[in-house]
């Protein structure tokens, strides 16, 4: 049975806006060093002499140190968020991952292994976001609004990117210098998590004046691993988002690198420009999001057709444009405004995959959303970690345009690769193991007030 909200603004939407903002927190303090590394290996970077900056070898492993604690945490955060709740867990790991941005600056003069393991406890730290938020929107986010309020919330990781990578570069720039950057993210992340204390629920039982009906949603059944773990549509969920993970973060981490060493842009011109393909993401996604549950609410399209065909989009049209920006790599003319415009491209239309694979946990067990969501991030965010590593060995020469198209061509073959996986493996019905064996389907909770 399906509760409807008497108002159009309820407490949903207050806890979905907190995690909007939690969602472009860590994806800013994930993203700041992408631009950040440029300017704290350039002298020039700032006017004022004071600013520090380090003549580092090693700046490749430093950007992919963030996943080395990233993929530890995922496998228990999901289990730990759905049995304890995940607000406790939210507070503690937003405020250490703040507390190291903050750090991050003093430690640098120790070396670049004193900045791996801040990055380290980042992500660490950040490990646990995930899974929570997944946890949180599968009790608060009712069915008919999975793709938009979950394609807002995750989309809000992107969107972070598009204010930090022009802030970075912009402050970068001033006499503030680079420091600043993480300064200041640091501090926010610690003013979120005052404000989630106050106003994060756990589920719509912890929210006073809920229906009755709610409160049977906070109690979680034991996790069927034996049925997730043979299963193929979650195989087929893990391996997309995997590859997923490859590409964009293959392109998240070494796009200000790019700019920087073919394209030749200033850092504060680059901070901009790397921030722009995500605005993209960003927009495109709320707009196709809305159009996925229109079809699904319309019954046009199935559920799972409709994740495999968003999902479809969103890979195969970046890996399109990927060996179109590797072709154009050996071009002897001035083709910068082309290579934007496909990164652009590349990065922009990946929104569609939101709200395919990306709220798919939600569709196959909405029970058990937040251990899938862990288990499926967590193995993918290994990828995270050899993506910026194989860049090390290919792109020996920063400024080697037909390196960097190497790069460009693996990300795209593993975008159809796993587009093909999903789209013949996935589904898009709840799952059998969703409920404990006798036990009636729960019903849909949503809130009443704000």
């Amino acid at each position: 049975m399906e509760v409807h909200p008497p108002h159009c603004y309820g407490a949903r939407h207050t806890q979905t806006m907190l995690l909007v903002c939690l969602m472009a927190l860590s994806f800013g303090m994930r993203a700041n060093l992408s631009v950040g590394i440029v300017a704290m290996t350039d002298p020039e970077a700032s006017p004022n002499p004071d600013v520090p900056t380090f003549v580092w070898r090693d700046q490749s492993v430093i950007m992919s140190s963030f996943y080395w604690g990233y993929l530890i945490t995922h496998f228990v955060a999901g289990p730990l968020a759905k049995n304890y709740g995940p607000k406790l867990f939210l507070i503690l790991t937003t405020a250490i991952g703040s507390l190291a941005s903050i750090a991050l600056p003093f430690v640098a003069h120790f070396g670049s292994w004193a900045v791996i393991a801040c990055r380290v406890v980042q992500g660490l730290a950040q490990g646990f976001i995930f899974p929570s938020v997944h946890c949180l929107l599968s009790k608060w986010v009712p069915p008919l609004e999975r793709a938009r309020l979950g394609a807002f919330v995750y989309t809000g990781g992107p969107f972070g990117s598009v204010i930090s990578m022009p802030f970075s570069g912009w402050i970068s720039g001033t006499w503030l210098g680079w420091p600043y950057a993480f300064y200041i993210y640091g501090a926010v992340g610690l003013a979120w998590t005052i404000v989630w204390v106050i106003l994060g629920r756990n589920s719509p039982s912890d929210h006073k004046g809920i229906n009755p009906q709610e409160k049977e949603y906070i109690e979680p059944p034991p996790t069927p691993w034996k049925q997730i773990l043979t299963s193929l549509p979650v195989w087929a969920l893990i391996l997309v988002h995997s590859g997923h993970s490859w590409g964009f973060t293959t392109l998240l981490t070494n796009i200000p690198t790019f700019m920087a060493n073919v394209l030749h842009f200033d850092i504060k011109s680059n901070g901009l420009l790397s921030a722009g393909p995500y605005l993209a993401l960003w927009a495109w996604s709320l707009v196709f999001s809305s159009m996925t549950d229109f079809v699904i609410t319309r019954r046009y399209l199935t559920t799972g057709t409709a994740r495999k065909v968003a999902n479809t989009i969103g890979l195969c049209g970046p890996a399109a444009a990927l060996v179109a920006l590797g072709l154009l790599s050996s071009s002897q003319a001035d083709i910068t405004s082309t290579i934007l415009t496909l990164l652009f491209v590349a990065v922009g239309i990946n929104g569609s995959a939101y709200s395919g694979y990306s709220v798919n946990h939600m569709d196959l067990s909405p029970n058990h959303a937040g251990t899938l969501i862990g288990l499926s991030n967590g193995i993918s965010n290994i990828f995270s970690i050899i993506g910026p590593l194989l860049l090390q060995f290919i792109v020996t020469e920063q400024d080697n345009p037909m390196q960097w198209a190497v790069i460009f061509y693996v990300a795209s073959a593993i975008y159809v690769a796993v587009t093909v996986i999903f789209d013949i493996f996935a589904s898009g019905e709840q799952q059998p193991w969703n409920d404990e064996p006798g036990s009636k389907p729960k019903p849909v909770a949503v809130l009443d007030s704000a």
